[in-house]
């Protein structure tokens, strides 16, 4: 009995050393660059759009700033950012959960997987000038799938009013990351789909038909619907690859923000904070539901 209570001394004497060492852990250390790289260059700039949104020149408070935005040339900018942004997440949502079933469900070779998942990883960060360079010299007036087209078929895209440097061109050339991207966000959906619910599915006599209607489509619904405004915030805050594309021809939000912030004709930079401040209201409340739904959709999975 005494050795016993000695032994229960002993565990109870070592259990604050453990939380000591536990409180004491340089674990820690590890996410301090993350921490520091999200404060700098996020946090930080963030507040200070946020602070310059309501500040004059002078820096006293206005609302001038917010109230410019309703200006009916700005007013169009966004209402053209968020076509653009609808147009290219839809199609970005509906062909990329194509290829991720054809992938995952479809019955395609096993060996696919892998070098579609990694070009999807490449091909989702590739934007900017080397996106836009890639597709004027694919689509362009001269590039060559435009010449293929014309001089062995006959087809003249250009003469039937395809135009890449207009509202249609900068969609598809924004499909050429969105539809990665939504591989790569449905991808571990469509991984968590048990083959007992089809199963049971096929024992309740349903077909194949009311399965995706009645029991997969609801279940992966918030996924989908996560995945669109994951796709709207990263169209909607595209601007390298849109300025690169079509320059000042096409007045998005972005382009009219870079405008406003690097000093051409209207330099204004407290109108561009405002337009900033905008952006961040919308692509906050798109990521907002996108978590909001990627949570309800992992509850399902699990």
């Amino acid at each position: 009995m005494t050795l016993s209570a000695g032994e229960g001394t002993g565990s109870k004497l070592a259990a604050p050393a453990r939380g000591v060492r536990q409180r004491m852990s340089f674990a820690w250390l590890g996410v301090v660059p993350f921490l520091l790289f999200a404060l700098l260059f996020l946090v930080l700039p963030t507040m200070k759009i946020v602070v310059g949104s309501f500040q004059t020149n002078d820096g006293g408070f206005t609302l001038a700033n917010i109230a410019n935005l309703f200006q009916p040339s700005i007013l169009a900018a966004y209402w053209i950012s968020i076509r653009i942004s609808v147009a290219s997440a839809l199609l970005g949502c509906l062909f990329g959960f194509l290829v991720a079933w054809a992938v995952v469900l479809g019955g395609l070779p096993g060996w696919l997987r892998s070098p579609v998942l990694t070009f999807s990883g490449v091909a989702s960060n590739f934007a900017g000038v080397p996106l836009a360079f890639a597709f004027l010299a694919t689509f362009g007036r001269l590039g060559l799938v435009t010449l293929i087209l014309r001089d062995w078929f006959g087809i003249n895209i250009y003469g039937l009013g395809f135009n890449l440097l207009s509202f249609g061109g900068l969609t598809l050339t924004y499909l050429f990351f969105q539809i990665p991207l939504t591989v790569l966000i449905i991808t571990p959906a469509l991984d968590g789909m048990r083959r007992e619910w089809r199963e049971a599915a096929s024992m309740l006599g349903a077909t194949g038909f009311q399965y995706w209607r009645l029991v997969a489509l609801p279940i992966l619904w918030p996924s989908l619907l996560g995945t669109f405004a994951l796709l709207f915030a990263n169209s909607f805050g595209a601007v390298a690859t849109a300025y690169a594309l079509t320059g000042s021809s096409l007045s998005i939000v972005p382009i009219l923000l870079f405008a406003q912030i690097r000093g051409d004709v209207l330099q204004d930079p407290h109108l561009g904070y405002a337009l900033a401040f905008g952006m961040i209201v919308v692509t906050g409340i798109a990521n907002f539901v996108y978590i909001w739904l990627r949570t309800r959709s992992e509850r399902w999975v699990k």
